[in-house]
């Protein structure tokens, strides 16, 4: 697929979360705050761009290094916002860091069509950022990823290392952030705050508790359960449901092939696999464990998320 190809792919993504944000926030009442920034001088060099707090410093992560977050929310459109100041804006406030070993938090809920900079932009900036800013940064956390990130990645592939690509980690709730950053210290903004509630603190995703339930008290006796297809309307429909929340009673399908896809769909456009590649040699070496200790091991590690999530499952 060519470059051009993967943008279109891209823009017709971002679209899809757009019309899926709309139709959430057409459904609430909830109206974000303006921000304000009593610190800022508005003889700040960048005033025009820092006005917005889409960049800001919010303390030290859990190993003491400096953390800069973007929030994509924050962004006006476009045609509010010079894109080159905010890349100069973003270089102007690393500069500030990256002597020293630094953390970057992305959020990525509220990139819309009318906000987000040009794939050409994207380029440019990860060129403009040298060694200097790739060296020191140790982690990137893209928080609430979506296909649009994924698409992004598959463009930028060719451009970035291996090593740097090891640094980046996709977090779909904002409860992951604990584990790495002090969590009260990060300046949050409440539209993204508002994506963690609809989860009400869910360890395991909905589209993913309830297609596994379903599968396990009716399809456990279906052959082939996962190699058939189901209707792709139904399947959009069914998607388009858990994207606004909504319930889904599998019954009104009278398809258990339904579920099985919605599953595999799921599964398969995670920005990164559900065992992670960390725990990829420990998976192999309990499988080949005889069975006796076997168990002994799964239950020592049920603290872990990515293998206790299975063990819940």
């Amino acid at each position: 697929m060519s470059e051009i190809d993967y943008e279109k792919l891209a823009e017709i993504e971002l679209q899809k979360d757009e019309a899926e944000d709309t139709q959430s926030e057409q459904e609430e009442t909830y109206m974000s705050p303006p921000l304000e920034d009593p610190e800022l001088n508005i003889n700040h060099p960048y005033y025009d761009v820092a006005r917005h707090g889409i960049i800001q410093l919010a303390g030290d992560d859990n190993s003491g290094r400096k953390v800069i977050t973007f929030s994509c929310c924050r962004m006006p459109p476009s045609h509010q916002l010079n894109h080159t100041r905010l890349l100069e804006y973003l270089k102007y406030t690393l500069d500030q860091y990256v002597e020293n070993d630094y953390t970057v938090v992305y959020f990525h809920y509220g990139l819309k069509s009318l906000n987000k900079p040009s794939l050409k932009w994207l380029q440019t900036a990860y060129k403009e950022f040298d060694r200097k800013y790739k060296k020191n940064l140790k982690a990137l956390y893209v928080v609430h990823p979506t296909n649009f990130i994924k698409i992004l990645w598959n463009i930028f592939k060719p451009l970035i290392s291996h090593k740097f690509g090891k640094k980046i980690t996709y977090l779909n709730y904002l409860s992951d952030l604990r584990e790495h950053l002090k969590y009260d210290q990060l300046n949050i903004p409440q539209e993204v705050i508002r994506i963690k509630d609809k989860n009400k603190g869910e360890l395991i995703p909905p589209v993913m508790k309830e297609t596994v339930s379903y599968l396990k008290r009716k399809g456990l006796q279906v052959e082939g359960l996962f190699r058939r297809s189901a209707s792709i309307q139904t399947i959009k429909d069914v998607q388009k449901l858990y994207n606004q929340g909504k319930s889904v009673n599998f019954d009104d399908y009278h398809d258990i092939h339904i579920p099985a896809v919605i599953l595999k769909t799921f599964l398969r456009e995670l920005p990164q696999p559900l065992l992670t590649f960390e725990c990829y040699d420990h998976i192999l070496g309990i499988t080949s464990t005889v069975k006796t200790k076997r168990y002994t091991l799964a239950k020592a590690d049920y603290s872990r998320p990515d293998i206790g999530l299975l063990v819940t499952l």
